[in-house]
Formats: C-alpha cells, structure tokens, sequence
C-alpha cells in the first residue's frame, strides 16, 4: 500500500489544494512516484486551471483528469449539489475504487477533500466518511487569520470523533513578517489541537521550482 496523505481543510478557500500540491511536489523531488486524487472537482465554469491540473502539475504525473478526480462539474458549488445539478450522484464506491487504482504502483499518493471535512460529497456520505474509507492521516489546512482557531479546533475535533489521525496542521499563507494574532494564532492550535503545526507562505504557483519543501 502506498504511503499516503488525505488534505483537508477548515473550510473553502483556505488553500487546500496549494499544500497538497506542495507535499506532491516535494514527495516528488525526492525522486518518489507520487499519484494525486480528488473525489471531485466543481467551479469549471470560472476558467482558472483547475484543481487537479495543479495536483497533476505538482506531482509530475501522468494521470489522466478521469484517474485523478472522477467527477467533475462546471457551477462552483458544493459537491453533492453539483452532482444533483447535473442529474447524478457521486458514488462512494467509485470514489474508493479510483483512489485505490491511482495509489497501484505509486510509492506515495496524495489525496485532497473538497471543502470542508463535514461537506457532502452525496446527500448520505461526507467527506469525512471518504477520509476514513481511505485510512490515510489527515493533513489540515487553516488560516493563519483572526477566527482560525475555532474553525480548526473544531475540524481536529471532527477527524478525532471519527478515529481519523491528525498528521499535521498547515497554516497558510503565512507571512513574512506575521502578526501579534498570526503568532498566537499557530501557538495556540498546536499547544489546544495536540498536532503538529506548520506554515507555509504564498507559492508562486507558476513556478514550483520556487515552493519550499513540505514534508509531513
């Protein structure tokens, strides 16, 4: 079984996919085979590169779009929604099976939720319910913004509830020079969340060359 990560965040917005692209990208450097997946992919519509394209990009794999993240929908919305929109419904059992296929003949897969930890992916099964389905320790993404500390809290203490392990908080982007609050902010969530708290500042997504090491 590959060695793996699951990425969650706090929230939408928070940077999710830019450190689970920094852990594929630095997995990667270290000359390791490294698979990316998503369960699914909404806001097509806006015209950005996508989430996946930047896991694919990061990790330098050969996976196709169908192999990373098996839905994909155009409006920007939550996932169960989308699905609906489009006449269907995301199927947890077609979630694992694709994880399980993109980690066959990985040394490393990196896996990114959608949202938050408790956002549906089917009106029945969450993200969470994917988290533990896979087994893979739980990367939690925050912000290092005034408020980060309950919404955090309270994510550990969601993963916890469900026996998931907490591998690591990433707070980003963190500053060069960070505040009174940003500093207390980290201080506080490592010392109240019993985890390892780390930071990553604002990456130049263009060029990975420039990202810093993200070991978790």
């Amino acid at each position: 079984m590959a060695h793996g990560v699951f990425v969650t965040g706090t929230g939408t917005e928070v940077g999710k996919t830019v450190v689970a692209a920094a852990i594929a990208r630095t997995l990667a450097a270290e000359g390791k085979r490294v698979a990316v997946f998503k369960p699914a992919v909404t806001g097509l519509d806006e015209g950005v590169e996508t989430d996946h394209a930047l896991l694919r990009r990061a990790s330098r794999s050969d996976q196709s779009d169908e192999e990373i993240a098996p839905y994909r929908y155009g409006p920007p919305a939550s996932p169960h929604l989308a699905a609906a929109l489009a006449r269907e419904e995301i199927d947890p059992k077609r979630l694992r099976e694709t994880a399980a296929a993109a980690a066959q003949g990985a040394d490393a897969i990196v896996c990114e939720g959608v949202g938050g930890l408790l956002v549906p992916l089917s009106p029945t099964y969450l993200v969470r319910d994917l988290a533990a389905d896979l087994g893979y320790p739980l990367v939690v993404v925050a912000s290092p913004s005034l408020g980060t500390i309950n919404h955090t809290l309270l994510t550990v203490e969601a993963a916890r509830s469900a026996g998931l392990e907490v591998a690591a908080v990433v707070v980003t982007p963190w500053p060069e020079e960070p505040t009174e609050i940003e500093t207390s902010n980290r201080e506080t969530i490592g010392a109240l969340g019993a985890a390892p708290v780390l930071s990553l500042p604002q990456l130049d997504l263009a060029d990975p060359t420039t990202w810093p090491a993200l070991r978790i």
